[in-house]
Parts: structure tokens; C-alpha cells; sequence
């Protein structure tokens, strides 16, 4: 089998000139990469004790969700602002141009419940900075946030100082 990084596309100068983007489709339509791709999240969970996997859509569903069932947890969704039908609480956050808002569903987590944090990339850090808030205010620990992607030029792990932090590939640029 091979290594999973070398299942990730690299497509130069998408979506802009200079930028190089890593794209994780590849990943998901070989199943030998998307099945190493979990296993390689869940390995990162190992001696973790935690009650909830969180994800951002949609590739945090994507990700999250096969770790949430194959280890027995529940999973807690975050989607963009009026997308969840049930009372929820919200987090604005800056992006690099603009600002957006997520939202989870109040009952997702519970007072005292530990929380891992799953998605498929961190950049600048601002969505799951925004969903460690939440996690907060509805009475959660974050007690580990993993990523399949980090991109480290972008500094993202910045902003979640504090945290337990790490992605299964690094790429050193942007």
C-alpha cells in the first residue's frame, strides 16, 4: 500500500497563482487511501478518552463521522448558520476576507463531555478556533483536535494554543 500522501493531489496555482492546493478527493474515491486515512485519524486517538467526535461541514462529516463509529462515540455536527432545524448557538468568526458564522445544536454536547474535533484541514485556524467556543459555552473540554491536512506557512495551530493539536501529513507552505 501506498503512503497516504501519496494519494493527495497537489494542483499548482488553484484557486489562485502561487498557491499550491492539496486536494483530498483523491483520498476519497481510492478506498485503500480513504480507509488509511481513518485508521491514521484514529490511531492519533489512541489512549484518548473522549465522549464526542465534532466535525465542520462538510469534510469534518466526512472524516468525524467513520471515526465516531468505529470507536463507538457519538458525532456532534457544525454547519454553516441556518442549516440545523433545532435550537443551536452561534459563532461568528473573521475569514481571510469577510467573516462567516457556524452553529451546533444545543443539545450536541453536554456539560462535563469530553470532545475530540475532526477535519479534513487546518489552514488559518479560524473555524475550529470558532468551534473550540462552542464546545465551551455549551460546557465541553476539547480534549484533542485532529486534521488528515495541516498547512504550517498558514500558522493556523496559532490559534489553538493551548490545545492538543496534530494532523497526520504537514505541509510546510501555504
Amino acid at each position: 500500500m501506498k503512503k497516504l500522501e501519496e494519494y493527495i493531489r497537489s494542483i499548482p496555482d488553484f484557486p489562485e497563482e502561487g498557491i499550491i492546493f492539496r486536494d483530498i478527493t483523491s483520498v476519497l474515491e481510492n478506498a485503500d487511501s480513504l480507509k488509511l486515512s481513518i485508521d491514521e485519524i484514529i490511531a492519533r486517538l489512541d489512549g484518548v478518552d473522549f465522549d464526542v467526535v465534532v466535525g465542520p461541514e462538510s469534510r469534518g462529516f466526512v472524516f468525524g463521522m467513520p471515526v465516531a463509529y468505529a470507536m463507538n462515540k457519538s458525532f456532534a455536527m457544525v454547519r454553516k448558520k441556518g442549516k440545523l432545524p433545532c435550537e443551536t448557538i452561534e459563532k461568528e468568526y473573521d475569514l481571510e476576507y469577510g467573516s462567516a458564522v457556524i452553529e451546533m445544536h444545543k443539545s450536541s454536547i453536554k456539560p462535563g463531555e469530553k470532545v475530540v474535533i475532526i477535519d479534513d484541514l487546518i489552514a488559518t485556524g479560524g473555524t475550529i478556533q470558532a468551534i473550540t467556543e462552542l464546545v465551551k459555552e455549551l460546557g465541553g473540554e476539547v480534549v484533542k483536535i485532529v486534521f488528515l491536512i495541516e498547512l504550517a506557512g498558514l500558522k493556523g495551530r496559532e490559534k489553538l494554543a493551548g490545545y492538543d493539536v496534530e494532523s497526520v501529513i504537514c505541509y510546510e507552505g501555504k
